[in-house]
């Protein structure tokens, strides 16, 4: 019998992955991926720790749940709740007290379990798992994998070993690891034979990456990507997020040399502040940023940036705060994430002295992103003229409408009669609009995103 499975996905694109994945983990046990919680069979929520709104977003959310569970029960119904991901990591325990609609609370490193926790559900009424196994995850999950549309994700790296004073994910990722070239080559050739052709490397830190090669020596993040790049069939890669710590020179060469390889970089910098920096424990200045900066566009001109931003940290001064826009104004983003400092318990930044006022920090948030918003502009009108290639990922509003992406990541409207999702072709922007463009096609012959294979 099909049992219906409803995921819903919280944060990042690592979360997203994690979600497809479970969703090929409990496939060969009858449950079949449903786009709505109402009549589910069980219900996963990937949680989120990053902001403390994402966690209470999950609680709220399985108080809805609650209800729902109470409802299938008087029509003599089992509904399963889990929880899986970072919340579930970090809160296991707490959680399960806290919200009697979960049954079963996994964390991020062994979602692979998540059968036969669903298996014991039947002896026992709660199922708990939150280790950070010795095994590989990666090692057990199917080789069969979903796929949605031409472009996916693709993990190479978990964990991290940086340990920012604000952030969980030491806590709840574990340490930094890297998959083997292998493990990862053959993952990009079974999704590329499913029609993908845009792939993202994923990691809490990507360009740590230092997976085992062949020959059993450890390779960085610019040897994976030239490797990969020979796979026949994938036309763009991209990767995701960095430390400007790990920039390594192959890696930064490779964004010179390697055409496959898209010029969109989201390199998150926190502040522009060296001492908010310090407090931060990002290992770099605002100079090093600056400086790493030169190089990529050394490497490549056009390469766009994006970043993260983070105001109001524990003894963020007013000078400390201006120094970022100045950074801002330097650098030029084209894209930006910026966030109110969200005290997180367990960082060494919950304990330090000198919080900022919720309302100090709502208006150096407004300030940021009104100056980051107007760089967005900016990069946006620039492109206004200007010809590249688009991948079609999914139709418009409009009949005959597809929406593509740019090199630079950027949502691109284009009446594209004769071309379908999946599909390449060469337009010529035509108009800047608040978050995305507008383009005309070029050529009127439709190049399959089987004929450029």
């Amino acid at each position: 019998m099909t049992r219906k499975l409803f995921i819903k996905t919280y944060g990042c694109q690592m979360n997203a992955y994690d979600s497809a994945r479970m969703a090929d983990v409990m496939a060969p046990h009858g449950y079949a991926l449903v786009d709505e919680a109402e009549g589910a069979d069980m219900v996963v929520l990937n949680t989120c720790h990053i902001r403390e709104k994402a966690a209470e977003k999950v609680y709220s959310e399985l108080g809805r749940l609650r209800v729902m569970k109470q409802e299938r029960a008087a029509q003599g119904e089992t509904l399963i709740v889990a929880v899986a991901g970072c919340v579930a990591q970090a809160e296991g325990e707490e959680m399960i007290r806290r919200a009697d609609a979960v049954d079963i609370v996994v964390g991020p490193q062994v979602y692979h379990r998540l059968p036969e926790m669903v298996a014991k559900l039947g002896q026992t009424r709660k199922a708990l798992d939150t280790e950070f196994p010795a095994i590989d995850k990666f090692d057990a999950l199917p080789d069969t994998k979903r796929v949605e549309g031409p472009t996916a994700f693709l993990t190479v790296q978990e964990g991290c070993d940086k340990f920012c004073t604000f952030c969980v994910v030491p806590y709840t990722r574990g340490a930094e690891y890297s998959r083997s070239v292998a493990q990862i080559e053959a993952e990009a050739r079974h999704l590329v034979g499913l029609g993908v052709r845009e792939i993202t490397l994923l990691g809490q830190n990507v360009n740590a990456y230092h997976g085992l090669g062949e020959d059993g020596a450890a390779v960085g993040l610019g040897v994976l990507i030239e490797r990969l790049a020979r796979i026949d069939g994938l036309k763009r890669l991209r990767y995701t997020t960095s430390h400007p710590r790990d920039m390594s020179d192959e890696l930064i060469a490779a964004h010179g040399c390697e055409e496959k390889l898209m010029p969109f970089l989201h390199l998150p910098v926190q502040s522009g502040s060296d001492g908010v920096l310090e407090a931060m424990n990002r290992g770099h200045t605002a100079d090093d940023y600056r400086r790493l900066v030169a190089r990529i566009r050394a490497a490549r001109s056009d390469v766009a940036l994006s970043s993260d931003f983070i105001v109001g940290f524990p003894g963020e001064s007013d000078a400390d705060f201006e120094a970022t826009m100045t950074l801002v104004r330097e650098i030029g983003f084209a894209q930006s994430f910026s966030f109110k400092y969200s005290s997180r318990p367990g960082t060494p930044a919950a304990a330090a002295h000198k919080q900022i006022p919720e309302d100090v920090k709502a208006d150096r948030l407004a300030r940021l992103q009104a100056l980051l918003t107007e760089h967005e502009h900016a990069n946006l009108r620039a492109c206004i003229g200007r010809e590249f290639e688009v991948l079609f990922e999914k139709p418009g509003r409009y009949d005959g409408q597809l929406i593509g992406r740019s090199p630079y990541l950027q949502p691109v409207h284009v009446q594209a009669r004769g071309y379908k999702v999946g599909d390449f072709a060469r337009v010529r922007v035509v108009q800047a609009m608040p978050h995305s463009l507008r383009a005309e096609l070029v050529s009127e012959a439709a190049t399959a995103a089987e004929a450029v294979a």
